[in-house]
């Protein structure tokens, strides 16, 4: 709670007028942002492009900002529609290829995929980090950035509501739907 209070009156002090003020605001949560906007560009650049203009979309949108929700989830909310309008602006362009590897966070967390130097061990994990990575890439966008929300940044049911701006339902359903589909494409593998 104190670091809502803390942005409320960063916020309040950007609406008098004070752009750095703003600035803080963006320090504190530059890293997050940028991490998030990765998991859709997966360019490092671009995805740090896709960040800025997210900010700067919040600052020309802060005095509409009501205070409803913590400044952390409208930001996020800012940044996923920003990252979504690239992606879509991209793929008018060019040619969708292929994607890159998804952030092996997911990897990390579980015990059965520490590293032991066997070269069948390297290739299984090999083998699991590229069909997990297959598998969240292939998920439906609403899927994917509700399993990612809760899993790699840890946010609560209540915040990747207000962040994806649907009822906790739907949360729940479709970070149950991403793990079931994940773990169908897992289950031949870790069997």
């Amino acid at each position: 709670m104190a670091g809502q209070s803390a942005d409320r009156a960063l916020v309040e002090r950007v609406r008098q007028g004070d752009r750095r003020a703003f600035d803080l605001l963006v320090l504190k949560y530059q890293g997050r942002i940028i991490k998030l906007v990765g998991r859709y560009v997966h360019d490092s650049s671009d995805a740090q492009d896709v960040a800025q203009e997210a900010f700067l979309k919040a600052y020309r949108a802060l005095p509409r900002f009501r205070g409803d929700s913590a400044f952390y989830t409208w930001i996020y909310r800012i940044a996923i529609n920003t990252a979504k309008n690239y992606l879509a602006a991209q793929s008018r362009r060019t040619p969708q290829g292929g994607f890159e590897q998804v952030d092996g966070e997911l990897m990390e967390r579980d015990s059965r995929f520490e590293d032991v130097a066997t070269p069948e061990h390297n290739i299984l994990r090999d083998e699991i980090k590229s069909t997990l990575t297959q598998a969240i890439v292939e998920l439906p966008v609403d899927l994917r950035t509700a399993v990612t929300l809760r899993e790699l940044d840890g946010m609560s049911y209540e915040e990747i509501a207000e962040a994806m701006e649907c009822p906790i339902g739907t949360v729940r359903s479709r970070i149950f739907r991403a793990r079931e589909a994940i773990n169908r494409r897992l289950e031949s593998l870790l069997d």
